[in-house]
């Protein structure tokens, strides 16, 4: 092998080291939530993203019959109907976040928010993590323990019930 070649193959190996992520590059960062001290798997272990992600789908379809339901019985017009949705998505995630720590699709999936320190998450972090939920893109910058910005900055995390 040329010179020329070799260095070639050491900057192959290292893009792709860099593509597959650290993991591929034989570091172990262990399993989401271990550096919190929460469990591999069963209940208080990181909830997966599939499950997260159907609770929020439930969430916005719970908040879209809603609105529709009350923009029909109040009779709004359709330029009216652009931000209700939202709005009523907003308020019930952090109604309910805030009041009792989970959502009716986090519920019916078996999922709730917990605070790393332990305490209710309480209207005040609830309604930071619902205003950057909102907003989408904080959402969806997550860390390796599945943590978007939104939870990071309220200090909680999604967990399994």
């Amino acid at each position: 092998m040329t010179g020329g070649d070799e260095q070639q193959g050491r900057r192959a190996g290292v893009a792709g080291t860099w593509l597959g992520g650290v993991r591929t590059a034989g570091v172990d960062l262990g399993y989401p939530g271990e550096r919190l001290g929460l469990p591999k798997e069963g209940p208080g272990s990181v909830a997966p993203y599939g499950r997260r992600l159907l609770a929020l789908f439930i969430d916005w379809l719970l908040a879209l019959l809603i609105t529709s339901f009350l923009l029909r019985i109040f009779g709004a017009g359709s330029a009216q109907r652009t931000l209700w949705p939202v709005l009523t998505f907003g308020l019930m995630v952090w109604l309910l976040t805030g009041l009792i720590g989970l959502t009716i699709g986090k519920r019916l999936l078996g999922l709730r928010v917990a605070r790393l320190d332990g305490r209710p998450v309480g209207l005040l972090w609830s309604l930071v993590r619902t205003v950057l939920l909102v907003a989408v893109v904080p959402a969806l910058a997550w860390d390796r323990d599945y943590r978007g910005l939104h939870d990071r900055a309220a200090g909680t995390i999604v967990i399994r019930a």
